[in-house]
């Protein structure tokens, strides 16, 4: 299968290619050329598959150079998780919970940041690629440590992580802090997580810095959902939360759901949006933002504009105004128009701000469903579902559930939540939404919350405060470039 740019269509490569490179040239995402099906029989398959099989399935489809060694990568990858790597809870008739956090950073970007390393060396193989590839990632929160993680002591690799300094939780922040390994660094970046994108986008599009790190015998990629090796993993958990709807019995094959999504970067809900495309019965995508809401704004009326006021919130993870992402799913809604997408582009970067015609507004809107939660909404989400159901959500799943209550689909067609993290990762905030105090030692407000809700706290968690603080440094937004750099050169 080929793989071309949402900027210029005639520009195709291989799966393998795609991955490796991570991003176009050109600047653009790298999208399939053709979306491949899942027919009815081969959904209903998927009932009778565990997650890995399931999961290799899925992306087989669209890596058909890598299928033979897939399934084995997949087994590997998600035994790394406690028990189901993406459990399906029901709470009542038609909600539902898609639990994403049981894997090592306890984060829904596991689901994907433990197979990459796989698919990116299985692609170099393919590509009889030799040379060291530096995984460059910015980041809101979770992708950084799963991805330092996924990457950490990974033969012929190593991966740079920069964050919005004060822009991520405490929890968040001394996981990327304490992270081991010998291949991998972390830097706090003065600004938010849009001025660290734009800063990691302007390397993978500057061809003097990619020339000086190949001089160096580096190849440069991404670990961030703009590569498509992040984003297919992804499509396989809505197929698997299906399959577990229909192998309980809770709906019939062919039946329509519904997915609410927290939002931030939009690789989550575009992978639900392409597994749709690739058949998966599905009503309505709900797209849940919290108070950076560009993107409630931009359903509701087909102006995507960043010049607004830029909230931190207790749901750091969506704190961006650029999403990336949302490029893709232009992309495809315009027809697959790759100049205009190209356009598109330029004027949010020019001027940050670009409008969409009226059909396609309204090809959108039979999709979409978009709604948002402050942190005042938010914190009440938290406290009642616990208080009603006896369940805790972190804030990100909160901002979810709080857009499928808006929501108001057909008649009995159930609705499937995405709960992206575990509430360890943001206890203080969780704690106060229960109303309880927060100890400023982090890991006693990690044990006061397990003594609260009985969620059993994980090992990993438990031991950050004892762990050495390896990455403390701040760098302005404009020092990036100099800092991949120097770590490329001393490793040279």
């Amino acid at each position: 299968m080929n793989y071309i740019s949402t900027r210029n269509a005639s520009l195709k490569v291989s799966g393998a290619e795609a991955i490796v490179g991570g991003i176009a040239p050109d600047g653009g995402l790298y999208v399939p050329e053709v979306i491949p099906e899942v027919t009815a029989k081969e959904r209903e398959a998927l009932a009778e598959m565990d997650y890995p099989a399931r999961a290799a399935f899925i992306i087989g489809k669209y890596l058909p150079e890598l299928k033979d060694e897939l399934l084995s990568w997949c087994e590997k990858a998600y035994s790394r998780f406690d028990g189901d790597p993406a459990p399906l809870v029901k709470i009542e008739d038609n909600f539902y919970l898609l639990e994403l956090w049981h894997g090592p950073t306890h984060a829904f970007k596991d689901m994907a940041l433990t197979l990459l390393p796989y698919l990116l060396t299985g692609s170099k193989r393919v590509l009889k690629r030799t040379d060291r590839t530096l995984i460059l990632v910015a980041t809101s929160g979770d992708t950084g440590k799963a991805a330092l993680e996924g990457f950490r002591d990974v033969d012929g690799t190593d991966c740079i992580v920069f964050y919005p300094s004060g822009g991520v939780s405490e929890l968040q922040q001394l996981q990327m802090q304490t992270q081991k390994g010998g291949n991998v660094y972390v830097s706090a970046i003065e600004g938010n997580f849009d001025d660290a994108q734009s800063a990691v986008k302007k390397i993978f599009t500057d061809d003097s810095v990619r020339n000086n790190l190949a001089s160096l015998g580096y190849n440069l990629s991404s670990a961030n959902s703009i590569n498509w090796g992040r984003l297919v993993p992804q499509i396989a958990y809505y197929f698997s939360a299906y399959a577990d709807l229909v192998s309980s019995g809770e709906i019939e094959d062919g039946d329509k759901v519904a997915f609410s999504v927290p939002t931030g970067n939009f690789g989550n809900i575009l992978a639900c949006y392409y597994a749709m495309r690739m058949g998966l019965p599905v009503e309505r995508l709900v797209c849940a933002s919290n108070d950076n809401n560009v993107l409630t704004d931009f359903f509701d009326t087909g102006i995507y504009d960043v010049h607004r006021e830029f909230y931190k919130t207790i749901s750091p993870s969506m704190d961006i105004l650029v999403s990336s992402n949302f490029e893709r799913l232009l992309f495809e809604v315009s027809g697959r128009d790759d100049e205009l997408t190209a356009r598109r582009m330029n004027e949010l970067k020019e001027n940050g701000k670009y409008v969409v015609s009226d059909g396609e507004l309204a090809k959108l809107s039979e999709l979409f469903f978009a709604d948002y939660a402050s942190d005042e909404i938010t914190k009440e989400t938290i406290g009642g579902f616990f208080e009603d159901t006896g369940y805790i959500l972190d804030p990100h799943s909160a901002v979810a559930v709080s857009a499928a209550d808006a929501y108001v689909g057909s008649d009995e067609i159930p609705i499937v939540t995405v709960c992206t993290a575990s509430p360890y990762k943001f206890v203080g905030s969780v704690l106060e939404a229960i109303g309880e105090s927060v100890p400023k030692s982090a890991i006693k407000a990690l044990v006061k919350l397990e003594n609260e809700t009985a969620l059993p706290l994980p090992e990993s968690l438990k031991e950050l405060e004892t762990l050495e603080k390896r990455f403390t440094g701040v760098v302005g937004r404009d020092g990036i470039e100099g800092v991949v750099m120097k770590y490329a050169k001393e490793r040279a």
